[in-house]
């Protein structure tokens, strides 16, 4: 009987980032489940990926703004996979506008996408994790979260957020085999930043101490290392990866 993978939900997993991700977690033999909001853009994204020869990743599309239909979702796909061992919290959204000009729609998307999706996430899985007495969860936070950026207190708020309940939640389950950590990646090299003019792209290099942008597969190196079952003693952590931009 061939073994069953174990399963990673990889949440934004068809963006720039979490698209290495699901990569980098399928190249360590992961059966991978990345989400989505686009269903035209992800089955396109899943035929690149599978065209590419991983055949060990597919989609699952939820909101992650409901409560329900994070529980229903997770559901289903256990039903499939089995239990998720691993969480990737990738999604994330900006709204920007100085806190003057910005509107509740602008902060409570952003709250909801970017922070209260953690909690409906971690808790559709904590209690198969609590269960199995087993767990990576991996929150994708930013250096906005760290320092703060003008025109951008919504996110900084919930990305600063987001390593508050890894903290919390790193000690809930800290004798449970389940570690909880926080990766703050500075600017990096995705087509969004790509799509910024030239000049503005060069300002924004100068700024970083290594003179260049990270890389997606950076970001996935490190998921894929905290993820792995041997690392078990690294929990509560806020890990940056930003070129030297930001240390505190």
């Amino acid at each position: 009987m061939t073994q069953q993978k174990a399963v990673a939900w990889v949440t934004g997993g068809t963006g720039g980032i979490g698209t290495a991700i699901c990569r980098g977690l399928a190249d360590a033999g992961y059966q991978v489940l990345a989400g989505y909001n686009n269903p035209d853009k992800a089955r396109a994204w899943l035929e690149t990926q599978r065209a590419d020869g991983y055949d060990n990743i597919d989609v699952l599309g939820v909101d992650l703004t409901s409560f329900e239909a994070c529980q229903n979702g997770v559901k289903e796909a256990q039903e499939k996979y089995g239990s998720i061992s691993v969480l990737v919290n990738c999604a994330g959204i900006t709204r920007d506008g100085t806190l003057k000009k910005m509107t509740s729609d602008q902060w409570n998307e952003v709250i909801d996408t970017n922070l209260n999706s953690v909690f409906n996430t971690c808790r559709s899985v904590i209690e198969s994790m609590l269960e199995g007495s087993y767990g990576r969860i991996i929150n994708i936070s930013s250096i906005n979260g760290r320092k703060g950026q003008f025109g951008q207190v919504n996110y900084s708020a919930a990305k600063a957020g987001m390593h508050g309940l890894t903290m919390a939640l790193a000690q809930e389950t800290a004798t449970k085999g389940i570690t909880v950590n926080t990766i703050s990646p500075g600017y990096i090299a995705t087509d969004m930043i790509m799509k910024i003019p030239e000049k503005v792209r060069d300002a924004i290099r100068e700024t970083i101490p290594m003179k260049r942008y990270g890389t997606p597969e950076e970001i996935a190196r490190l998921v894929a290392f905290l993820a792995d079952r041997e690392n078990g003693f690294i929990t509560g952590a806020n890990i940056d990866i930003n070129g030297g931009q930001f240390m505190g």
